[in-house]
């Protein structure tokens, strides 16, 4: 071996170890959320499955595996208000899913995970799906006689009624705005086409090009982080397999699953095959030993349901927003481990608190609690009192084994879930006092403004169970 050659690897080595050292204080967070992924989508969780999901299979045989963990809503919208502020999206009357040019949900002044790592010394990104609003230059109508979409047009002049904002389309209320130093991504799966970095579109793709565009991203940014010092947070909410079902090129007929469902698997493979870029340039930069890394979904699967689960994505019933749900910490979290106990995406804000052993502020992640004890195998115990589960029908209370459900309709459902996942047997009638003890406590949720300890907060919407005021 030549002096050179020594002289580099030992150059090499010496950057790892360095990458390694600037992020000992602190550890990284990413969060991988899958769209409209089923509970029994993954072998893991469903061991009948025909889809290949090797990576979050093998994280959940290195890692901690999830059986109860909950999703905010039962689509999408409501769910990554929840996951970023730690608030039910009820507190905001938000049950429908937002469009383009749709208006931003989180204020500036709400806290979220992210401007809450940011103040604690993390630098922080979003690439992908946001789907939380935007505000756009210059409003979303303009005249028909303006030039097609592919045309030079004034920055900040709004786009065509119902086409993609122009390249040079600028907004703001974005990513930027509720904590995150860096986004690259789109404003939902329906607009995929047009690419946002921080407040401006700067391209408009084909559908299938876009994924391969956030990964290549997202390996780019731990890349870079792994350079710098200080830990990151990481929200990489990507696309499959949500509609469009568009996937690469490279990734056609690897789904492992032949006849209709044959594209709709190879999507799912490749949200799977990009957890596994991310996991892998974890490894290659030496950052996988001191970052907690959890892979998620933010609803159920859109029309496919998987019994024992009931119904499917918008749905109140399980599989609405039962989730497969993994974390990987490896030395801190056991392998192949299962947590059986109920936890939620709100559940993000406090622990990432716990895991800086920061006290959470008084206004903020009203609904929020530390999963930490868990991911460290601290307890078996419930960190919870309740749970609240929502969707556009609705919303459900449960506690313990037992769900009550409010539909809008005004029909109450009760069902124990330890002798009936499946949800068909109404014990609403034949257990009168437990029912009457969920509405208690479920209406003092709402009255309260937060369903955690700590001072009473004023919720954003005027809420009762009784429905008689349409959410947005």
């Amino acid at each position: 071996m030549t002096r050179f050659s020594v002289w580099a690897l030992l150059i090499i080595a010496f950057a790892a170890h360095s990458a390694a050292e600037n992020h000992t204080d602190q550890p990284n967070i990413v969060l991988v959320l899958f769209d409209d992924i089923g509970y029994g989508q993954p072998n893991s969780f469903r061991g009948e499955s025909e889809f290949r999901m090797p990576n979050l299979d093998q994280m959940a045989g290195e890692g901690m595996r999830f059986t109860d963990a909950h999703s905010a809503a039962a689509n999408c919208t409501p769910t990554r208000y929840g996951l970023l502020t730690g608030r039910y999206p009820f507190r905001i009357g938000q049950f429908s899913v937002l469009k383009t040019y749709s208006p931003p949900i989180i204020p500036s002044t709400q806290p979220t995970v992210a401007s809450f790592l940011k103040q604690h010394g993390y630098h922080t990104a979003c690439i992908g799906k946001w789907h939380l609003g935007m505000n756009w230059v210059g409003g979303e109508t303009r005249s028909k006689n303006q030039p097609p979409i592919g045309a030079q047009s004034p920055i900040g002049a709004p786009p065509p009624i119902g086409a993609p904002p122009p390249i040079g389309a600028r907004h703001t209320g974005g990513p930027n705005e509720v904590g995150f130093d860096y986004f690259y991504g789109f404003t939902h799966a329906r607009n995929i086409g047009s690419i946002i970095e921080q407040d401006r579109v700067v391209a408009n793709v084909d559908s299938v090009e876009n994924q391969p565009l956030m990964i290549r991203k997202a390996t780019q940014y731990i890349e870079q982080r792994a350079r710098k010092e200080g830990p990151f947070f990481l929200y990489f909410p990507m696309c499959p397999p949500h509609n469009p079902i568009v996937p690469a090129p490279d990734f056609v007929g690897k789904g492992g699953i032949k006849g209709k469902e044959s594209r709709y698997s190879d999507w799912i493979f490749q949200g799977d095959h990009m957890l596994g870029q991310i996991l892998n340039t974890l490894k290659r930069t030496g950052l996988s030993e001191n970052t907690l890394v959890i892979a998620t979904g933010d609803n159920g699967a859109a029309k496919r349901d998987y019994p024992p689960l009931r119904d499917a994505k918008s749905s109140i019933y399980e599989g609405g927003h039962r989730e497969p749900f993994v974390a990987l910490w490896p030395g801190k979290i056991q392998p192949n481990t299962i947590n059986e106990q109920t936890i939620r995406l709100n559940d993000l804000f406090a622990t990432c608190a716990d895991l800086l052993q920061v006290q959470l502020p008084k206004t903020a992640a009203e609904d929020s609690v530390s999963i930490l004890p868990y991911l460290l195998n601290a307890t078996s115990k419930p960190v919870r009192e309740a749970t609240v589960h929502q969707s556009p029908a609705g919303l459900a209370i449960r506690k313990g084994e037992w769900k009550m459900i409010f539909h809008r309709s005004g029909k109450r459902e009760l069902f124990n879930l330890k002798s009936d996942l499946s949800e068909t047997e109404d014990c609403n009638a034949t257990h009168a006092a437990i029912a009457e003890g969920m509405t208690e406590l479920m209406q003092s949720y709402i009255d309260r403004g937060r369903s955690t300890p700590g001072p009473s907060r004023k919720n954003d919407f005027e809420f009762s169970l009784s429905f008689q005021k349409p959410g947005k």
